[in-house]
């Protein structure tokens, strides 16, 4: 990888956290890295920099590693459409843009090869960069807890239903699915 030597740490570190190195690693090691570059980010240690990715692959380890981005913290938050599609959002300067892998041609390549071309290829020519077709979510709020009715266990209340005058989770919600 012809890369500077952070970036080669932020590899290293990106690998040692997903647990191995891979093509699906990649992909995200070099989404981060050009989000990065485009929007002027750096690693979010609030919920400044927010990704919304539109899957659950290998990628979004690196995104996490790479820009802070995480689950917890609430600025990772996934709209899964099975698209290696990478949406980054900037809160202090508004910037925003979609990464959007592009076909890469395959052949009889072993993963290995296909990591390395991945790693070693421009970013404009893996990604196509758009618009997010949404806006930035809103930052992450703390709700108050009730009591589900039915299981007694405590739910924030966003995901509190009411069904038979009782107010009950969505794991004892019966929803009504008449209508399609």
């Amino acid at each position: 990888m012809s890369a500077p030597e952070e970036d080669r740490e932020l590899w290293d570190r990106s690998a040692a956290f997903h647990g191995h190195s891979c093509p699906g690693l990649a992909i995200g090691y070099k989404a981060a890295l050009y989000a990065r570059d485009l929007l002027d980010l750096r690693f979010s240690e609030d919920e400044d920099v927010v990704c919304i990715t539109e899957n659950d692959a290998c990628g979004v380890d690196a995104i996490s590693v790479i820009l802070g981005c995480t689950v917890g913290k609430g600025n990772l938050l996934f709209r899964l459409r099975g698209k290696q599609a990478f949406s980054f959002f900037n809160r202090k300067t508004g910037k925003r843009l979609r990464l959007v892998l592009r076909d890469m041609p395959k052949g009889d390549k072993s993963r290995e090869e296909v990591q390395r071309e991945m790693l070693d290829a421009p970013p404009d020519q893996l990604f196509d960069v758009k618009e997010p077709s949404f806006a930035l979510p809103e930052a992450a709020r703390i709700f108050p807890s009730a009591a589900c009715e039915g299981c007694g266990e405590k739910t924030a209340e966003p995901y509190i239903r009411l069904q038979g005058g009782k107010k009950v989770c969505l794991d004892c919600f019966s929803p009504y699915g008449r209508f399609m």
